[in-house]
């Protein structure tokens, strides 16, 4: 095992990346999620704290929200799996202590393994008992490789000083986790019948998520957020999604809730523009201002 690691070690620092594909250690990945953990040490008392995947951090602006009267943190992630939600909870939610969470639920992270977003937390955050959890839950290689990989990075301090680019290519880091995305539009493609196919593991693990959050009275809001219309409707099964989170508490599916068009509001075929955050951000605020959701916050 010594070997092994020592191995591995020294073949993930200087093998090209076309040789070790079964490490996928990014420090300081797309995403921002290193700046996201970096800023979260510093959090307390927040109105608002947001849980997700791609479609938190880049779909819920803080801006937006502290200029409506609300202090808030993104803590969404690439991919994020109730597996990874479940870790971050147990790590920041006591810290953070917010009034409210929004947890954007996007039906297709109930049906993937988590293997992406487990590489972007062990990569980007401190590795503890509930990382070592997640890697034999998830039993998958290069989760196993990345982590004994970052086990060694964290002991001799390798990024030490390490400082990530506000801005990266068409991404711009802003505080309170959220990332905006250089302008830019969509441009519309058919696309293909298809039906979500959930895993029961998911499903169970935010079950989990869902009752430790409810132990501890912090109100919560599900939200689906607006993904490019002609691929929502391509989907057979939304109902039973619907079905399956409404029966958890209070959810909000902003695909039958706006209007937006393909190439005006989406950067790619199921992420907003800044164009449609602005307009998905306003429409929820007013609408959970209205239901009380919000009442008693400011």
């Amino acid at each position: 095992m010594a070997f092994y690691i020592t191995l591995l070690f020294v073949w993930g620092q200087y093998a090209p990346p076309f040789l070790k594909p079964n490490i996928a250690y990014i420090i300081g990945a797309k995403g921002h999620m290193y700046s996201r953990i970096n800023e979260v040490q510093q959090v307390q008392n927040v109105d608002i704290l947001f849980l997700g995947s791609s479609h938190a951090y880049r779909g819920f602006d803080s801006r937006i929200f502290t200029r409506a009267g609300y202090s808030s943190f993104n803590l969404g992630s690439s991919s994020q799996t109730p597996i990874q939600t479940h870790i971050l909870l147990d790590r920041y939610l006591k810290k953070i202590h917010p009034k409210l969470i929004i947890y954007e639920v996007y039906p297709e992270v109930f049906c993937i393994d988590g293997v992406e977003s487990s590489l972007d937390l062990i990569s980007n955050d401190k590795n503890d008992i509930h990382s070592a959890k997640m890697v034999l839950e998830l039993n998958h290689p290069k989760v196993y490789n990345t982590y004994l990989f970052a086990l060694v990075n964290e002991l001799f301090n390798i990024n030490e000083g390490f400082k990530e680019p506000k801005v990266k290519h068409n991404d711009t880091y802003i505080s309170g986790g959220y990332v905006e995305r250089k302008m830019s539009h969509y441009i519309k493609e058919a696309s293909k019948s298809d039906e979500w196919k959930f895993k029961k593991k998911q499903l169970t693990r935010f079950d989990i998520v869902v009752e430790g959050i409810n132990r501890k009275n912090i109100p919560i809001v599900f939200v689906n957020a607006p993904i490019v219309p002609s691929l929502y409707h391509s989907y057979s099964n939304n109902d039973e999604f619907d079905q399956l989170i409404s029966g958890k508490g209070k959810y909000l599916n902003f695909n039958n809730l706006l209007a937006l068009d393909d190439s005006l509001h989406f950067y790619d075929h199921h992420h907003l523009n800044q164009s449609g955050v602005a307009i998905f951000n306003k429409r929820l605020i007013e609408i959970l201002e209205n239901d009380g959701s919000l009442s008693g916050i400011k």
